[in-house]
This record gives structure tokens, C-alpha cells and sequence, in this order.
């Protein structure tokens, strides 16, 4: 059996020449990130991006929220792949992320198709909770503050229909969960989520060796 390939820059190269579907938006946007303090390491990778584009249009989702905005990278990959009258609310709690996104999703023309929500991530997700209802929801994407992801995760699972799919990102947290000497709060919190997951009978998994882990949960 094959274990795992190491994936240097020249073969991530490759991969980003044959598989990555990128354009000018795309492109302009995850540049302009990477510039900004922490932008490197907080944004979406661009395969990552492409992936949840296709689960979005795989899951034939129609409504998708997503906890984390940052510049919107995901954001607008995933309001792509949305039908029409599809719909993405994203919840931040720093407004100045949705503003500085929003030019990108009006060039790229699905604008209209996202709902910014400002605010504490578990307030916007009970109230989507009252608004929409349970099993209202296709798709979830959790890309947020690491010691929260336990209590988005249990949203999310009451927002998503019956076959719905919870995707986390961050779920190596930088290969910091096998350091047994690291304590800190955000490491910890991945580490016992990661551990929760395995366990977790509500749910199908998958923790993806790709970007900075993503796993994930398909709900029975």
C-alpha cells in the first residue's frame, strides 16, 4: 500500500498546473491577502478553495453558511458553485473582512448571492437556527477561532439536512496536535475536537492530508 507523498514546491507546482481552475478574481484576491499581516497563513489555500467548490456543487447545496469570512477567498469560491437562487450567509466578527471582500464578489457577480452576518459566531448561529430551522442547511464550512470550532460544530449539525456535510479547516493546526508539549488553547481545542470526531456516531468522516487538514463530516 502507497503511504503518503511528500509534496514539495516543484510537485505542488504540477498539481497547481493541471488541476487549478484559477482566473483573474481568484488569482487578484489571493494575492492581495497574502500581503496583509497573517494573510499567508490564514487564508484558504487555493486547491482548498477549488474543493469546496466542488463539494458545494457535489451536495447539490443551495444554502451554505460559513463561520470565519476572512477576505472572502472561500467565500466566493463556494457562491460559484451555487445554483440559482442559491444562497451563502457568512458570519464574521470583524466587519472590515466583508468589506474588504466585497469588491471581489461584485466583480466576480455573486454579490447578491451572500449574506454577511457581523458578530459572535455562536449568537449568528443560534439566530440562523430561529430564522432557518433545523436541517435547513446544505453545506457548512467552519474556517473560525479554533476554541470555538466544538460549539460551531454542534450548530452545524443541527442546521444540516440529513446528508448535509460540516467542513473544518485547521484540523492539523499546523502540526502542532501531535506536539504532546503544546498546551495552548487553540492547539488543545483541535486536538480534542480531532479526537471527539473519531468518535462521533451522528456523523461519516474524513480528515483530509491536504492544505492545513480539513475533515470532513457528512451527517447521517
Amino acid at each position: 500500500m502507497a503511504d503518503q507523498t511528500a509534496f514539495s514546491e516543484d510537485l505542488l507546482s504540477y498539481i497547481r498546473q493541471v488541476s487549478l481552475r484559477d482566473d483573474d478574481v481568484l488569482a487578484e484576491l489571493r494575492s492581495n491577502t497574502g500581503e496583509l499581516p497573517m494573510g499567508k497563513a490564514m487564508q484558504v489555500m487555493a486547491e482548498e478553495g477549488q474543493l469546496l467548490g466542488l463539494l458545494v456543487g457535489l451536495t447539490r447545496a443551495r444554502t451554505v453558511v460559513e463561520v470565519g469570512t476572512f477576505t472572502g477567498y472561500a467565500t466566493l469560491c463556494m457562491a460559484r458553485a451555487l445554483p440559482a437562487g442559491g444562497r451563502i450567509v457568512t458570519c464574521d466578527i470583524n466587519p472590515k473582512w466583508p468589506r474588504f471582500a466585497a469588491p471581489y464578489w461584485d466583480r466576480a457577480g455573486v454579490g447578491d448571492l451572500i449574506d454577511v452576518r457581523i458578530g459572535d459566531a455562536d449568537t449568528t448561529l443560534k439566530s440562523l437556527l430561529e430564522e432557518y430551522g433545523e436541517e435547513s442547511v446544505d453545506l457548512v464550512f467552519v474556517d473560525a477561532d479554533k476554541a470555538g470550532y466544538r460549539r460551531y460544530y454542534e450548530h452545524a449539525l443541527r442546521l444540516l439536512r440529513p446528508g448535509g456535510l460540516a467542513v473544518l479547516d485547521n484540523t492539523v493546526y499546523f502540526g502542532r496536535v501531535i506536539d504532546p508539549a503544546d498546551q495552548e488553547e487553540d492547539t488543545v481545542a483541535v486536538r480534542e475536537l480531532n479526537a471527539f470526531l473519531r468518535e462521533d456516531d451522528r456523523v461519516e468522516i474524513s480528515l483530509l492530508p491536504m492544505a492545513d487538514g480539513v475533515t470532513l463530516t457528512r451527517k447521517r
